[in-house]
């Protein structure tokens, strides 16, 4: 399916094509206050209107995520996920190279009929 999307003031838009099966939901502290709910979509699935360069960009944690903000309204419409840790990587979790979507920024998607997979991001421990 084709997707459009923008954060809240539309200086940010994108699109996607991807067959959405579930909606992820993270509990670690950034996740919790930002309320997102993401899908993972392969790299060349996501278009963006503006270079990644004119957004505003937050790290933390391992550093190896990439949270990208539109820097007028504030809203993070996707993302560039961690690298699993060395404890997530002997347990067989496997590299994601693509984009993490914020559902609640694609025009006219309810995800509520998605089903769920909770991350339980508190859990986590980054190593380097």
């Amino acid at each position: 399916m084709h997707y459009t999307g923008s954060c809240h003031c539309g200086f940010v838009q994108f699109t996607f094509e991807a067959e959405l099966d579930h909606q992820r939901i993270c509990n670690c502290s950034v996740c919790q206050k930002r309320g997102a709910v993401i899908a993972r979509i392969p790299d060349d699935a996501l278009g963006i209107n503006r270079p990644l360069s004119e957004l505003s960009i937050y790290e933390w944690g391992s550093h190896t995520a990439k949270d990208y903000f539109c820097p007028h309204c504030g809203i993070l419409p996707f993302r560039r996920p961690s690298a699993p840790t060395k404890a997530e990587r002997a347990e067989g979790v496997p590299e994601f190279d693509g984009w993490a979507v914020n559902l609640r920024c694609v025009s006219g998607f309810d995800s509520m009929d998605l089903p769920t997979k909770h991350i339980h991001g508190k859990a986590i421990i980054h190593d380097t």
